[in-house]
């Protein structure tokens, strides 16, 4: 096969990755602003925090939550055996706090805290929030409006504010746990939709019938990915199931405690939410991946040879090739990235340094499943596989 004609193979597939990934986020909808709804909104809204260790963070939430217009009904935090401040902080900032003690046996702390929390509020409609999300004074009205149109469990996937410079390397993280979620293509949350749907945890709104008739938190009591599991119970009931990203309205800032936070923090959610991805959405980002890390060693690899003279022959396809694909690459992560964080512009110019950082992220991940089975977080240890016998 001549030059050309390797050229012209590896642009295809390129391509198709590049397209079938598109496909995952052709919908990346935000909520509607203030006033564009459908009608009066209902003012019975019961926010629910589940916190542990979060006194840094809830201060933010909680003035944000008192700003909403319409303002919720009642803010509970429910302190899940917190060693800081989080109690105190959150009756400073006008919620009611209620522990929520220790889980009871097959429960993780999160659903538990969650099903506390809805247990001590009134509301017709349930807001769950976790504590590092920050909304917009109209986010709440937003929610509303859509939930209204649709009904159902309604989620948000936050705008992840980046400020320091390792926070960058969450870049294919936030990407990718979007691509895979399948919750953005054209046809999800619609009757052509083929896949269960998927939640993001940090911002989760439904009306307590609808939470009720699924069997709430109880329901998924065991799982690690309880939004996950939660989506799959309403589309099980027949209940829509609408996601949005945060844009504007809905932010957070994750692992703000450095590096090593980081680190556990991705390490976990790529444990427990590999095997929830819808299967095709899964294949779909795993080929953009693999087209990123092609593109990375190519373009590399000829620059190495151009540099050099040596090495020409271990890179299949010309420089030429591998220069327009790096390129392209980087603008079409900088679309996606741009929509789903304020990552500065060497996440996307500089790919392959975020790109590497996931790579070793997901191979500790991947160790410790196998080996352990389990991964550690804010002081628990979390259950994800069954070790292998005689290990751990």
């Amino acid at each position: 096969m001549n030059g050309l004609a390797v050229d012209l193979v590896l642009a295809l597939l390129l391509l198709l990755a590049a397209v079938c990934a598109q496909r995952l986020v052709a919908d990346l909808r935000t909520l509607p602003r203030a006033g564009s709804g459908p009608g009066a909104r209902p003012r019975t809204v019961s926010v629910v925090v589940p916190a542990r260790d979060e006194a840094e963070t809830l201060p933010h939430l909680l003035a944000a939550v008192r700003d909403q217009d319409p303002a919720p009904l009642e803010v509970v935090v429910v302190d899940d055996a917190s060693r800081d401040a989080t109690a105190e902080v959150a009756r400073t900032g006008g919620a009611e706090v209620v522990p929520a003690g220790s889980p009871p046996p097959g429960w993780t702390g999160k659903a538990w805290a969650c099903r506390t929390g809805v247990d001590a509020t009134t509301g017709d409609l349930l807001l769950f929030l976790d504590a590092d999300t920050v909304l917009a004074a109209d986010a709440l009205a937003g929610l509303l409006d859509v939930h209204a149109r649709h009904g159902g469990l309604v989620s948000v996937q936050p705008h992840h504010a980046v400020v320091r410079p390792y926070e960058q390397l969450s870049a294919y993280f936030n990407v990718v746990a979007v691509m895979a979620s399948g919750a953005f293509t054209r046809a999800a949350g619609t009757a052509r939709q083929r896949h269960v749907p998927m939640a993001f945890g940090p911002c989760l709104l439904t009306s307590r019938a609808d939470y009720e008739a699924v069997g709430g938190h109880a329901a998924v009591r065991a799982e690690i990915l309880d939004d996950a599991a939660l989506a799959a119970a309403y589309d099980r009931a027949g209940l829509p199931v609408r996601c949005a990203i945060g844009g504007d309205a809905v932010r957070m800032r994750s692992y703000p405690g450095g590096l090593r936070q980081l680190v556990a923090g991705w390490t976990k959610n790529i444990a427990s939410g590999a095997s929830s991805a819808a299967p095709a959405a899964t294949a779909a980002t795993v080929g953009w991946i693999s087209a990123h890390h092609a593109v990375a060693v190519g373009a590399l690899g000829s620059l190495v040879a151009a540099t050099t003279g040596s090495g020409s022959g271990l890179v299949a396809g010309s420089a030429l090739l591998w220069a327009v694909a790096y390129v392209a690459t980087a603008l079409h992560l900088r679309w996606v990235l741009r929509r789903t964080g304020s990552f500065r512009w060497w996440a996307w110019a500089l790919f392959p340094v975020p790109l590497l950082a996931f790579d070793l992220v997901f191979a500790r991940s991947l160790a410790l499943t196998v080996v352990r089975g389990s991964v550690s977080w804010r002081g628990r240890d979390v259950p994800l596989a069954e070790a292998p016998e005689g290990v751990g």
